[in-house]
């Protein structure tokens, strides 16, 4: 496994490097944020470790550049920053753990092997499908250059639709990322959520993207439909 680490301070690098390579990591050191982008995406590494206050770019920069490049592999940040807000931000910005210093080492290798036994995954921040565009961060819509307005239940169908784009969607699998367990089975109101979403990002334009598949579900795609 080769771990990526970049941090400035000069003896916080050393302790990460020397106990990880002791474990039987390979470890590579980045020294400021733009030399920590140059590496993440010339390298393979199966773990980032990701300081916030960093020369040239800070953490938050250099994980925003990572995943609007397709970098999946999972980081985590370790900052003295340790509000809640600082948090909130880092994982919204892609990170898949946030550890405050100062923290003990075995936790830390604790959180390593946690995450490394995941799977990475993508971390879009924007979805698109032809001239639509979500953004996952500041849950804007835009279609061209027009902004729309959507209720979060519309943006939640819309995300879950083009995450699935060019698959047929049923309402169960609507009613389970968007809705709680509360939902009524007879309930009409994913049709007409449905609806309302397709009026604000069809409506004006000669190119429908959401459409019906009767007895079955819905789907976003460019083409004709019903």
């Amino acid at each position: 496994m080769r771990i990526l680490v970049v941090e400035d301070e000069e003896k916080v690098a050393g302790f990460l490097a020397e106990g990880l390579r002791e474990q039987a990591f390979a470890v590579d050191l980045a020294t400021d944020g733009e030399e920590g982008i140059y590496r993440a995406l010339n390298t393979a590494y199966d773990l980032i470790l990701l300081d916030v206050m960093l020369p040239k770019r800070d953490g938050f920069s250099v994980l925003r550049a990572l995943r609007q490049a397709g970098q999946t592999t999972r980081v985590m940040m370790l900052t003295a920053r340790d509000a809640v807000a600082d948090r909130v931000h880092g994982l919204n910005e892609g990170a898949d753990d946030y550890l405050p210093k100062p923290f003990d080492f075995d936790e830390l290798l604790a959180r390593i092997a946690a995450l490394l036994r995941r799977p990475p995954t993508a971390v879009a921040e924007e979805l698109w499908c032809a001239d639509l565009r979500l953004n996952r961060r500041t849950r804007e819509v835009v279609r061209g250059d027009l902004p729309i307005e959507v209720s979060a239940k519309q943006f939640a169908v819309l995300e879950y639709l083009m995450l699935r784009k060019n698959e047929v969607v049923d309402r169960s699998q609507l009613a389970e990322h968007a809705w709680d367990e509360d939902l009524d089975p007879l309930s009409n109101v994913i049709d007409v959520t449905v609806h309302h979403l397709r009026s604000r990002i069809d409506k004006g334009h000669h190119v429908r993207l959401l459409h019906t598949v009767r007895g079955v579900g819905y789907v976003l795609r460019e083409g004709k439909g019903t």
